[in-house]
């Protein structure tokens, strides 16, 4: 990885229009234009949730997906998502799922208040295995911030309030181990106690939390943000290599239980899965109220989940 790094460093002073002021690393790398204003880039893709829409031949939502897992990184730097480009890769020209797909970017497009100005389908037979019909969903997100308003961990300090808000559930990650674990024993049209519907459950899109937070940082002051993904918590240390103290986060959803309850460790259930929490604030603890009532007012529950330490590293109690 380091020495992928340092290729990818040499790239940096080719461009004197465009200065690298924050590179990789980090939930997006920014750069600052003429004019004294910042451009912030990030690309992301759903993952293997794209095989249980397959499976489920149900192609509506993972759009929002897509569209949630790259706006919801670049907020974590104080920008404002302004453009979104999509890329579709699959083996067959079949119309009628594309269609379905773009439904569901148009519809996380609205909710992130981002413009899609452009995007490639790619049809390479070729490229997947299997008779049947496979794609690939990825996008690229742009974001515009200034020098203020940019959020990089650097001021997280011990005391700190941790704001966890709730998931909609898996979101776009740790598909590969929920499938090996829940299709041993289950069906995706099973019905499950608590769960529902499985393949529904599975396919629940994406929360996107751009206009609470956007709101949040608008008004109060914030210290850090992390958007919990693939690695969970871990995505903490991003932020700063200080210590986050995890002590009161809500009990397991009941679909991440079905998958523990499947024979996931419970270390691994932590290490994989959102467990709950799909996105963290840290402030002052004096703002912890505020916060609070903004994201209750765009209809998103948030929990305390616990406060900075000084002790290095990511304690959870759970």
């Amino acid at each position: 990885q380091k020495t992928i790094g340092r290729m990818i460093s040499s790239t940096h002073k080719i461009q004197k229009l465009a200065k690298v002021a924050h590179g990789f690393g980090h939930y997006a790398g920014i750069v600052q234009i003429p004019g004294n204003k910042f451009l912030a880039t990030h690309t992301d893709g759903v993952g293997t949730k794209i095989m249980i829409a397959n499976m489920m031949k149900k192609y509506d939502t993972i759009g929002i997906d897509c569209i949630a897992m790259n706006v919801n990184d670049i907020i974590c730097i104080g920008a404002t998502p302004i453009s979104f480009v999509d890329y579709i890769a699959a083996n067959k020209n079949n119309q009628r799922v594309f269609k379905k797909v773009v439904g569901g970017l148009v519809k996380g497009a609205r909710q992130a208040q981002v413009p899609i100005i452009g995007g490639e389908t790619a049809i390479m037979p070729d490229l997947f295995s299997g008779k049947g019909f496979a794609m690939d969903l990825a996008g690229t997100v742009v974001g515009i911030l200034s020098k203020k308003e940019m959020m990089l961990g650097k001021s997280v300090k011990s005391g700190d309030a941790i704001i966890g808000v709730k998931s909609s559930g898996l979101h776009s990650n740790g598909y590969t181990l929920a499938r090996s674990a829940l299709l041993s024993k289950y069906r995706l049209n099973d019905r499950i106690k608590g769960v529902g519907h499985l393949g529904s459950a599975l396919l629940k899109p994406t929360e996107i939390y751009v206009k609470p937070v956007l709101e949040a940082l608008a008004k109060y002051q914030i210290h850090g943000l992390a958007h919990i993904t693939g690695g969970s918590f871990t995505k903490l240390l991003r932020l700063k290599n200080i210590g986050y103290d995890l002590y009161n986060l809500p009990k397991t959803p009941p679909l991440m239980q079905l998958i523990q309850d499947c024979g996931v460790e419970n270390k691994e259930m932590y290490r994989t899965f959102n467990m709950g929490i799909g996105f963290c604030i840290i402030s002052p603890k004096n703002n912890i109220t505020k916060i609070k009532s903004i994201f209750k007012k765009h209809k998103l529950t948030t929990y305390e989940i616990g406060k900075i330490t000084s002790k290095k590293g990511v304690f959870i109690n759970s």
